[in-house]
Order: structure tokens, then C-alpha cells, then sequence
């Protein structure tokens, strides 16, 4: 698949947006649940504004609009797939319309704990057509880069018993029971997941990062990709620097 440009549309374009204004940075963490994004992007964010860059942290679940809609309807245990993923898009289009596109368009660094595409492999997973929910998904923004933490079910299943002690009723698809219990359940789902963000690696060129490793190694991985990202900006800089003194 052709690689598409950073920060152009999927699809359908957002009416009134100028993405020629757009000056900075997308940069997604992507990966199933219980694999660590959060541990990763709390570091992540305090280096690079420690490096000199305004970030912005964003994720799943968070706007004004969706957020805490989306959480009481979990405590009530009152979502149907299809309701799920319409409320998440929901979600993901105010965050991208009043959120991203804004810290963008002033040159921010985005960080965003998972993007359209756990969106669309948690609906592929519960069933959802590919195409539909792409389609769906289509007013993203394409990102600069995707990080893909990337792990087995039985390393999930560990951090899950070590870290936690108990499963979360969403994060094992017991709404769908894939499992006579949340241990069956969680494999079964998180299977599901990981085989469809394994899909979407390999068609919209995820970076994959092996994420059996411990925390440190994954962060010191991260680091020096992001590094490598901004790279091409320093040189430039530095050149219209040295020009100007020349």
C-alpha cells in the first residue's frame, strides 16, 4: 500500500480544515489492552517537553462531547457493539476536531494513547464489517508515525494477574462473552484485537515495538525512534542557523 501523507485525511475531509496549516506532530501509540501505553506515554510526554516541545496527550474515551457518556454507559454495563463503536467515534471526532486539529494547527506535539485503529479493531472484533467501520473512520488525520506496542495474550494475561489481580469486564469482551469466564474471555477477545491491529500494521506501516520487553527498554526504544523522527526539523534548523551567521 502506498504510504499516505502525514496529516491528510483518510477519507472524507473535516469541512473547513486546512491541513497545508497543520505545523505539528501525530504521533500514536497503538497496542491492546494492559500492554503498557500509558506507562510509555506518561514518559514519553515528560521528555519531550523536556526536550523544548508543547505536547498535547490525548486518548480513547476523553472528550467533552462522548467522555463521560462513555463511562457511565460502562458502569451500567449498557453497550451494544454497535452503540460502542458509534459512541468512540463520536468521542474521537470531537478530541480530533477540537482538540488535535487546534494543537496542530499551533505546532504542537500530539500524543495520543490509541487512534481510530483500536477503534476499528475492537468493532472487528466484536463482529463489526471491515469496510463499514473504516469507512467509519475515515475523517482521521493520517499520523506522522504509529508506534505498535505489540505483545502475546499470555504477557497481557500476566501484567493483568501481576499488576491488577483482577480482569476488567470490557477489556475480556464479557459483554459479547467470548469465554465462559473473564479469563477465557480476555484471551479469546485480545486475541481477536491483536490480530486485527496485526492486520492494520502491515497496510498502514505501523512501527512495530516489541513489547514483551521490560518498561525501560521499550521507553529507550521509543526514545530513540522519536529522535530520529525530529531529526530532519534540527538539520534544517540548524542549516537556516548557519546561514544566517554565514
Amino acid at each position: 500500500m502506498t504510504p499516505l501523507t502525514p496529516l491528510s485525511f483518510y477519507g472524507e475531509p473535516l469541512p473547513g480544515v486546512d491541513t497545508s496549516e497543520l505545523q505539528g506532530k501525530l504521533i500514536v501509540i497503538e497496542g491492546p489492552d494492559c500492554v503498557g501505553r500509558t506507562t510509555q506515554i506518561n514518559r514519553l510526554r515528560a521528555w519531550l517537553e523536556n526536550q523544548g516541545h508543547a505536547v498535547l496527550h490525548t486518548g480513547m474515551a476523553r472528550s467533552a462531547l462522548a467522555g463521560k457518556g462513555i463511562q457511565q454507559a460502562k458502569e451500567g454495563n449498557t453497550f451494544g457493539p454497535l452503540t460502542m463503536t458509534l459512541f468512540y467515534a463520536t468521542d474521537f471526532a470531537d478530541r480530533l476536531e477540537n482538540e488535535i486539529i487546534p494543537a496542530l494547527r499551533a505546532g504542537f506535539v500530539v500524543l495520543t494513547d490509541r487512534y481510530i485503529f483500536s477503534l476499528m479493531a475492537r468493532a472487528i472484533a466484536r463482529g463489526a464489517d471491515r469496510a463499514w467501520i473504516e469507512q467509519v473512520a475515515g475523517f482521521a488525520l493520517v499520523p506522522h508515525v504509529v508506534y505498535y506496542l505489540r505483545a502475546e495474550v499470555k504477557d497481557l494475561v500476566t501484567r493483568v494477574v501481576v499488576g491488577r489481580g483482577a480482569f476488567d469486564y470490557w477489556e475480556s469482551g464479557m459483554d459479547l462473552r467470548f469465554g465462559s469466564d473473564m479469563h477465557e474471555s480476555f484471551v479469546r477477545y485480545q486475541s481477536r484485537i491483536i490480530r486485527a491491529l496485526d492486520r492494520m500494521a502491515a497496510r498502514h506501516g505501523f512501527v512495530i515495538i516489541d513489547a514483551s520487553r521490560n518498561p525501560d527498554e521499550i521507553f529507550r526504544d521509543l526514545q530513540r525512534r522519536i529522535a530520529q523522527l525530529f531529526a530532519p526539523a534540527r538539520a534544517r534548523g540548524a542549516a537556516k542557523k548557519a546561514a544566517r551567521n554565514a
